[in-house]
This record gives C-alpha cells, sequence and structure tokens, in this order.
C-alpha cells in the first residue's frame, strides 16, 4: 500500500500542483470511467470532501484529516495514473500568472544589461523546476510507504525520540532540539548543516521537530533585524534584515534514510538596492556594476534539494545529493549556518574566498563515509546567482568539486577541498577559477552554554592570469548563562582595485590586480529573551575595526570602524 500526501490550504484551493504523476508502469488510465473516478477525485481533494473512489485498475481511498491535509491511499502500484493533466496545467499557468502580475507591480530598477528574462519566464522556471523536484519526491515516498508496516524508524532518530513520539502521539505536535549525534555517520544521517559539509559531532543544532508516523520533520533558522552605521566618506547608514528559513522531512527508504529540504530567505525583499552596506567587501554585481562595500542578498530558494543516504556496512555509510540549487562538496559549513557564526549577522570579508558556492544551480553530489572520514565530489553549474534573486538560475554542469572531511573526535572537524569553477563571475565571463579552502572547527558543550570555534583558510586563483587571491578567518561564538552571547571574528584577506570602482561601471579595460591585504576585527554580545515559547529573541551588538593598507589609506583611512545593533529570533526547542 503506498500513501500520498497532498496539502491544501483552504476551501477551492490546492498549494501544490502536480501536473503529471505516473507511477513504476507504461499503462495509462484511458477509459471514461477511470477519468470520472478521477475528476470526481480531484472534486473531494480541493472541496475537502471524504469518499472511497474505486478505479478499473486500482482502488483509491481518501480521507480527511485534520490542518487541511488529504491522505490518498492506493493499493496497488501497478498502472500507472494521471492527474486531471489538462486542469493542473491550467491551474499552474494561473499561478505563474498571477504571482508574475505581483511581482511586475514591485518597485525596483531594472539594469538594462544583455538579454533579460521576464517576469513570466522567470516564474515559469520556478514552478517547472519545484514540480519537477515536488514529483521525484512524492513518487519516492509513495514507492517508500508500500512497506511502511515493516520499517523502522530512521537510522537517525534515537530511540528516545521514538519512545518521546509515542508517549505524545495522541497530543499533537512536540517540540524539541535535534539530539547530539555519537558518531559521524549519524551527524551525516541528521543532515543539519547547509548541503552535506560536517560540523563537530557536538555541535548543537536549535531546531523544531515532531514525528508523524514513520516521517520526522524539522524546522530550522533564524532572521536579523539590523541598524548599522560605518565611518568614513565610504562608510554607509542602513537599515535591513538577513534571514534563511528550513524545513526539512526524513523517513526511511529501504537501506537507508530520505531527506527532503528547501532553504528560503526574504532577503530579495528585505535588503533593498541588491546590497547591504559592508566595508572592504567585494563580489557579485547590483544593477551591472560590481557590488563595492557591499554584500550581496541571498537568493529566494537558497537550497531545494532530495538526499538520499544508505548503509552499505556498519560503518559505511553511501550519501546521495540532487538539487536543482543547493550547496556543493565545496569549503566548510556556509557563514550563516555555522555555529561559530551564529549571532554574527554580517558576511565575512572572504567569503568568495571561502563559501560563495554554497548557493550554487544544478548539483549532484556523491558522498562516501567510513567511521569517522568522509569523501566527497559534487558536479555543478559554476555561475554563481546573478542578480535577480527571485528565479532560479540554470546551467550545466561545468564546474566540479572534492571534499575530504575528518572528525576524529566529538569535538573536532577538518576539512580540505578543491573545486575548479567555470566562469563564476558575470563581469569576467572568460575566467575561469581554482579555489582551494580548509578549516578546523572545535566545538564544547557546556553547562548551560556552547562554545564553538573555526579556523579557515580559502584560496581562488584565476586560471586566466594566473593570479592568487587568499583569505584567512578565526572566529568564535560562546554562549553561557544559558541566555547570552559574546562572539568575536578576525580576518585578513586580499583585497584588489575593484574597490576603487566606487558604483562604477567596470571599464571594458580593466585589469583585476591585488593592491593590499586588509584586517578585520569584530567583537559583539548579544543577550536572549524569552518572549515567544520556543523562539528565542536575542537583542545585540557589534563593533568592527578595519584595518587598512597604503595602497586604501587614501579612500578609507587607516583604521574605519562599523556597527550594527540587531534584533534576532530563532526557533528552538530543548536546547538553543
Amino acid at each position: 500500500m503506498a500513501i500520498v500526501v497532498l496539502s491544501s490550504r483552504r476551501k477551492g484551493q490546492v498549494s501544490a500542483v502536480c501536473a503529471l504523476l505516473r507511477v513504476t508502469s507504461n499503462k495509462e488510465l484511458r477509459s471514461a470511467q477511470d477519468q470520472c473516478e478521477l475528476l470526481r477525485w480531484v472534486d473531494c481533494l480541493v472541496h475537502h470532501r471524504a469518499g472511497a473512489i474505486g478505479c478499473a485498475h486500482h482502488a483509491v481511498t481518501l480521507r480527511r484529516t485534520g490542518g487541511g491535509s488529504c491522505y490518498m491511499k492506493i493499493t496497488s502500484l501497478q498502472p500507472a495514473f494521471r492527474i486531471y493533466q489538462q486542469a493542473c496545467l491550467k491551474s499552474a499557468r494561473s499561478v505563474c500568472s498571477s504571482v508574475a502580475s505581483v511581482l511586475s507591480t514591485w518597485p525596483r530598477a531594472r539594469g538594462k544589461i544583455g538579454t533579460q528574462m521576464s517576469t513570466n519566464v522567470h516564474m515559469k522556471q520556478v514552478v517547472r523546476k519545484s514540480v519537477t523536484v515536488a514529483g521525484v519526491i512524492i513518487v519516492l515516498g509513495a514507492l517508500a510507504s508500500g512497506k511502511a508496516e515493516s520499517q523502522t524508524m530512521p537510522a537517525a532518530y534515537t530511540a528516545q525520540e521514538h519512545a518521546h513520539h509515542q508517549h505524545h502521539s495522541t497530543s499533537g505536535m512536540h517540540m524539541h532540539s535535534m539530539h547530539s549525534p555519537k558518531t559521524l555517520l549519524a551527524a551525516i544521517q541528521h543532515h543539519g548543516t547547509s548541503g552535506t559539509s560536517a560540523e563537530p559531532n557536538s555541535t548543537p543544532v536549535p531546531m523544531l521537530m515532531t514525528l508523524k508516523g514513520n516521517w520526522r520533520l524539522m524546522f530550522h533558522g533564524q532572521a536579523f533585524l539590523n541598524a548599522l552605521q560605518q565611518s568614513g566618506s565610504r562608510g554607509a547608514d542602513k537599515v535591513f534584515s538577513t534571514n534563511w528559513f528550513m524545513p526539512m522531512a526524513q523517513k526511511q527508504l529501504g537501506a537507508g534514510t530520505f531527506t527532503a529540504r528547501v532553504m528560503l530567505s526574504l532577503e530579495p525583499a528585505t535588503i533593498t538596492q541588491r546590497n547591504y552596506p559592508e566595508l572592504l567587501q567585494q563580489g557579485g554585481t547590483a544593477f551591472g556594476k560590481p557590488i563595492v562595500d557591499g554584500q550581496h542578498p541571498h537568493d529566494f530558494i537558497m537550497e531545494l534539494a532530495a538526499l538520499y543516504d544508505m548503509n552499505i556496512g556498519e560503518q559505511t555509510l553511501l550519501s546521495f545529493y540532487f538539487a536543482p540549487v543547493g550547496d556543493p562538496a565545496m569549503g566548510p559549513t556556509a557563514y550563516p549556518h555555522r555555529a561559530s557564526a551564529s549571532e554574527d549577522p554580517i558576511a565575512p570579508l572572504g567569503h568568495h574566498l571561502e563559501d560563495s558556492t554554497h548557493v550554487s544551480d544544478d548539483v549532484i553530489t556523491v558522498g562516501l563515509t567510513y567511521k569517522r572520514a568522509r569523501i566527497e565530489a559534487s558536479g555543478f553549474h559554476g555561475r554563481e546567482p546573478d542578480e535577480f534573486r527571485w528565479d532560479i538560475d540554470s546551467g550545466k554542469i561545468d564546474s566540479w568539486s572534492i571534499r575530504a572531511t575528518f572528525n576524529p573526535t566529538q569535538s573536532w572537524s577538518a576539512q580540505y577541498s578543491i573545486a575548479h569553477l567555470a566562469s563564476p563571475e558575470a563581469l569576467h565571463p572568460a575566467e575561469d577559477l581554482e579555489r582551494m579552502t580548509a578549516s578546523v572547527m572545535y566545538n564544547r558543550p557546556l553547562t548551560h552554554g556552547n562554545w564553538a570555534s573555526t579556523l579557515l583558510w580559502g584560496r581562488n586563483r584565476s586560471l586566466d592570469t594566473g593570479s592568487v587571491w587568499n583569505g584567512y578567518l578565526a572566529e568564535s561564538t560562546l554562549r553561557f548563562a544559558e541566555r547570552n552571547y559574546v562572539w568575536g571574528r578576525f580576518e585578513n584577506v586580499d583585497r584588489t582595485n575593484e574597490l576603487l570602482l566606487q558604483n562604477q561601471f567596470e571599464p571594458p579595460t580593466f585589469d583585476e590586480t591585488i593592491i593590499g591585504r586588509v584586517q578585520a576585527y569584530t567583537a559583539g554580545y548579544e543577550h536572549d529573551l524569552d518572549l515567544i515559547p520556543h523562539l528565542a529573541t536575542g537583542i545585540g551588538a557589534q563593533f568592527t575595526v578595519y584595518s587598512t593598507p597604503v595602497s586604501l589609506q587614501r579612500e578609507y583611512g587607516s583604521h574605519p570602524v562599523g556597527g550594527v545593533m540587531f534584533l534576532r529570533i530563532r526557533p528552538f526547542g530543548k536546547q538553543r
């Protein structure tokens, strides 16, 4: 027996549109009786009516449940079936048209660089890719559920979680944090970090979680509301929000664990003018100009991925990762998700030397974990996301990366990675890069707290000019007395003459060269207030002092400064 779960937001509106769904066979429901029965099923789903529907080739049972969900039970998977294709396609076109009409009235400036796709085309790409991945996830879930009665909980589930779920199964949703895994294999299957990266096994991951049957549903994320000010003629001030949200679902599938995950960010709306101020930062474009003294927002869809981890031995795990938008095996855990950077709302200056690939297109990763060691290889599209952040970009798989990870104990994690990036920068389409990173992470759980630290090196080498950029980072965050945080970050990063192009288009004959190395020293403090259950509300501030080389002192001065005050919210369970 297979179970397919379809959710509807309100009467007369289905939230997820499946244009076409086939199951294991080339047969189709051609008879008028079958088509009428399926139409009646669609009518039941849309109008929230329960009922049993019999088709010529198989039986379908539909029952209404709480929360606006319907369960369709299929007693046979032999024939294929079609869900009223024309109606669904019409609905999909209607959704595209409605969203496009809203976006067309959004007040934003559009740069007229190159050939731009219309908003309708962008939204159709979003729907097409989202429906494709959703279809794969639904089919895999349906196939896996056929033997649900004989399956155990996913390997990542702990006995305590399962017992807790059984105890509270009649009381609705329960909330708690992910227990710290005891091994690297268990940490991989938890997937609490971005992409397929790893932190020390003891690193806490604050999130909300509930068990529904054989599915584990999780939600984690955070949002900052920032008020920033900087000194000097190149400084600026701005109020903006940096944020990300990640819902995730897991279940046992055969010999391993299946995970579906999506990560979203509202930064395209909460960061205006396509960047926020950050002195001496560079990388990306805004309105066709190189971003200088600023950091670009993340895409609305930061990750849309399906993962499968299969145990092929007691100490061996084979992992697969497929993502139209995702994080390839490159670098450490990206800065928005690192425990050592959890309270810092501002991107590192070395972001484009260390972990900027954490939002990439068309990612495929294969990984093999044995005891404490892991090796991964990825193929992906090398161009970084463009400045139109609401859509899904795409392209051929033209770049690759390899990463080795070693977790010798519960408290330590180290990685080395290398990548070939094909044409990553839109302003330098003929230039390919070779990137290398190495990092060491340390995490120590404390009584009523936690201490997380990272040492990181990243390097870009231009395969066109041979130029080499290096970036070094050390950061640490200490949580103490349950609700208090202090943190610091030190960076030593190469900068190029692109910094001199303040709010200018890059000249056709521009030759980018390194003109010096800058340092940034950051310290901050934050205190949590428990205003809403399971939502940590922090009020904090941080201060950064920069040191510039002689070549940049005329523009910036010798020691410009910057400060930010912020309000931070983050869901949590038993642990913060």
